[in-house]
């Protein structure tokens, strides 16, 4: 792995008291999926729908956060943290346009560590999301993780979570999923800079380039070929698109109509970075089933592998993915129906 770019607090400062943490500017984030559709209508994203759930707006999406990470981490990691990355993080509070957003990083107990906590807040100090970011000692290893735990690595924040996960009382919508579940078919995906992603991403990468929190040369057509890789890399927030965006021909969905949001997501790096025009294949399964107040919620490990004749792994995500039970019209019916109300 590449030398630390970062060097401890202290020897980067001459003052007694060093900082406790790296942290970002103050960004404003953009809605890009207010047109969003799927299952024949618009999502959580779109004002209206929101509204008649109870939200003031309708929010940005979450991993659209995870762009103010990216310099922070490679501050810390460098290159490695393209190549061996993982972020996890749970999302707190939802963030609509025109609100300012700040990325924090905790810095790492020393030079050589791995594994930071993170967190994003508003202006005002509201909570935007918990986690926990790390790289791995070298590209292509073993990235699990019973890999980290195996390297005194303390689990990241999804798997923590998901580890503390009591079986669902009775579950209405997502009653016919089951853990262990498979996703039909292997899907096929690539991402150039003008492929637009499909009714659940209506938009393209040149798009989100256009508007992005943290603009970087190794993104872009005319400069990617500097990359330390020789080609575009894309950026982690657009891996979430890359890999939601053929997500409903695995069927791992409930019962519908009924509309989702991003509770918590996962996006480890085993042999990265993913490139734009690169061929992948998806592998999706059901690693778990969870239920709230408010919602149900489906965990679904992707696994994702370079289209080619070896076919390496080369990233994973986990998503909790939580549909609103108040969406679902028959809901209160079923419940009833099944003994559950």
């Amino acid at each position: 792995m590449e030398t630390r770019a970062f060097p401890s607090p202290a020897d980067a400062s001459p003052f007694a008291t060093a900082a406790a943490e790296l942290c970002g500017p103050l960004r404003r984030p953009r809605q890009m999926l207010a047109e969003q559709t799927y299952d024949g209508h618009k999502s959580i994203h779109d004002d209206g729908t929101a509204e008649n759930l109870g939200l003031r707006a309708g929010p940005i999406e979450g991993p659209t956060h995870f762009s103010q990470f990216d310099p922070l981490l490679f501050r810390l990691f460098g290159r490695a943290w393209f190549e061996t990355g993982c972020i996890s993080a749970h999302y707190q509070n939802m963030v609509v346009e025109g609100e300012e957003v700040r990325a924090f990083v905790e810095l790492p107990a020393s030079p050589d560590a791995r594994f930071v906590r993170i967190r994003a807040e508003k202006k005002d100090g509201t909570p935007v999301l918990a986690g926990s970011a790390s790289v791995g000692a070298s590209v292509g290893e073993a990235v699990s993780e019973a890999a980290d735990e195996a390297a005194g690595l303390p689990p990241h924040e999804l798997e923590q979570r998901i580890a503390k996960l009591r079986p669902p009382a009775g579950l209405v919508i997502n009653r016919d999923l089951k853990v262990g579940q498979r996703g039909r078919a292997v899907e096929h995906i690539v991402m150039g800079f003008d492929d637009h992603m499909g009714d659940h991403y209506p938009f393209t990468l040149a798009d989100k380039l256009k508007v992005i929190t943290e603009p970087c040369a190794w993104y872009t057509a005319e400069h990617g070929a500097s990359s330390p890789w020789g080609r575009p890399i894309i950026p982690t927030e657009m891996i979430s698109v890359l890999l939601g965006s053929t997500i409903a021909q695995a069927g791992l969905s409930g019962r519908k109509p009924a509309v989702g949001l991003f509770a918590g997501q996962q996006i480890r790096l085993i042999r990265g970075p993913l490139f734009v025009g690169q061929p992948y294949e998806l592998e999706r399964e059901i690693i778990a089933l969870s239920e709230s107040a408010r919602t149900e919620s489906v965990w679904v490990r992707t696994r994702v592998y370079e289209a080619s004749a070896t076919r390496p792994l080369v990233a994973e995500m986990i998503l909790n993915g939580a549909v609103m039970k108040a969406s679902y019209p028959r809901y209160d019916e079923e419940a009833r129906e099944l003994g559950l109300a």
